[in-house]
């Protein structure tokens, strides 16, 4: 083709106008063919003085051209020559690394720029890297449990049990191990909420202020407290201050996890509410009628620690307790016991009034049909061991069968061996569930203009038929101290 280079006519024959065929990587071999031609004679003259073995990939390679070699030495001939051998691959990585915490730094000026300054008076006991140690109580459900808890420059790293406090000596449970986690918890509240929106603790003082001023006018007629169960004396003080300030207010509670039934049935057994205290490490024989007390209520970690100190035998005098566990659902305490009835939970209160029967509390009933032998030898049993045997009544029980209970241990001869009774450790102790009821039938009739929540959060743990949500809606003012998410979800 007249007038068209062989430059030209490359690139047209690609398609593509501009494309180098010739430097291209593949072509590479070929154009230095045709520029340096191979001389056959002269590598036969080289492999002539040649011994041994020797290996090659190509005829090129053996000749060892100096062109040849100087046009192949890098994979890009055209492109490769701009690079800058100066910075290798390490000092590479380095700039870039440097690069990328210069552009991090470029964030913390003003107004975030913080200073880090030594102790201008060093706390007492506290070592730079030294872990400290603190006794404490970790209240729960009504009860208390003593924990040592590890901390790292004020922040609570572990907890562990205290081996010198009563509850708990030196263990735990789920609950304490999962305590610290509430501590870092990336939901917890860090400022007021209102309506949806960050507010500051300013604003919110201001609006508390109006709010006391109004109920102040009507002596509290629409105030309502609801809280968990109380066990602080403080917080106790401070919500009775309140009280007298609203002489009409009211205090309700609602705790989802403990029964009425301990403490309705302790009014029927004894007129009034009292703490039960049991003593496993002296019980030869334990009934248990529904409890899981080795997980679960008030003093469970050290029950589960006193039960189990009477099956380790160390002496030839020492006697193993007997455990007998009546339950319509499997728990920890049923597969610890040495004989097992199963039983549906309507059963429990049959059972119980029939065991009471044979005790001697007086009374008649008939136990259910499969466990009359189970009856007989439960009753045998407790009758040989007076004093040092023990009924116990599971939190979801009725109130009649925590009486029943109490009255066995009554009759037997196990209230102050096995068993002894204290004050409430509840600041105000009442049925909860008659409580929320109380406050739902004040929130339906337009009695509560302004409801103080401080407890958890009672949209979740109210049970479904008080339909406390649609309760809500009809308040004028709801202050929830803890879950903001909470006063979030009613505004949606």
């Amino acid at each position: 083709m007249d007038g068209m280079s062989d430059h030209d006519q490359s690139s047209s024959a690609a398609g593509k106008p501009g494309l180098d065929l010739d430097h291209h990587p593949a072509n590479a071999e070929e154009r230095a063919l045709r520029e340096y031609p191979l001389d056959l004679a002269a590598v036969r003259t080289k492999l002539a003085g040649k011994q041994g073995k020797q290996y090659w990939r190509t005829l090129e390679e053996l000749s060892d051209d100096p062109h040849f070699s100087d046009l192949l030495h890098r994979e890009f001939p055209r492109a490769a020559s701009e690079w800058d051998e100066s910075v290798d691959r390490r000092d590479f990585l380095k700039l870039m690394g440097a690069s990328l915490a210069l552009a991090g730094m470029a964030g913390c000026g003003k107004p975030s720029e913080q200073y880090i300054v030594p102790y201008v008076k060093q706390p007492d006991g506290l070592v730079l890297g030294n872990p400290q140690h603190y006794a404490t109580a970790m209240p729960l459900g009504g009860d208390a449990l003593g924990v040592l808890v590890e901390s790292h420059e004020g922040r609570p790293t572990k907890i562990e049990g205290n081996p010198e406090h009563p509850s708990s000596l030196g263990a735990t449970d789920v609950f304490a191990q999962a305590a610290v986690l509430d501590l870092y918890d990336p939901d917890r509240s860090k400022t007021p909420v209102y309506l949806g929106e960050l507010s500051t603790w300013e604003a919110f003082q201001s609006a508390a202020q109006g709010l006391a001023t109004s109920q102040k006018a009507v002596s509290g007629a629409g105030l309502r407290i609801l809280t968990g169960t109380i066990i602080s004396p403080t917080l106790a003080a401070q919500i009775e201050a309140v009280q007298k300030l609203y002489p009409q207010a009211k205090w309700h509670q609602w705790e989802p996890a403990v029964s009425d039934g301990a403490r309705e049935g302790a009014k029927l057994a004894f007129g009034r509410v009292v703490n039960a205290v049991y003593r496993l490490d002296k019980a030869n024989v334990i009934v248990s009628l529904d409890g899981d007390f080795m997980t679960s209520g008030p003093g469970h970690v050290r029950y589960m620690k006193d039960f189990y100190r009477r099956r380790n035998l160390n002496g030839p005098d020492d006697e193993m307790n007997r455990l007998y566990v009546m339950e319509p659902t499997p728990t920890v305490t049923g597969a610890a016991a040495d004989n097992h009835l199963p039983l549906r939970s309507a059963d429990v209160e049959l059972f119980a009034r029939a065991l009471a029967a044979k005790v001697g509390v007086g009374g008649s009933a008939t136990a259910p049909a499969n466990a009359a032998k189970f009856l007989d030898a439960v009753a045998s049993d407790l009758t040989k061991h007076r004093g040092a045997a023990l009924v116990v009544a599971g939190e979801q029980q009725s109130a009649e069968v925590h009486a029943l209970a109490h009255a066995m241990n009554q009759a037997l001869g196990n209230a102050g061996t096995t068993v002894y009774y204290t004050e409430p450790i509840e600041a105000n102790p009442m049925n909860h569930t008659e409580s929320l009821r109380d406050l739902c039938s004040d929130m339906i009739k337009g009695k509560v203009d302004l409801l103080l929540i401080l407890c958890d959060n009672p949209v979740y743990a109210t049970p479904h038929d008080f339909d406390f949500v649609f309760k809500l809606r009809k308040l004028n003012t709801i202050s929830h101290i803890q879950m903001p998410r909470y006063i979030e979800s009613m505004n949606q």
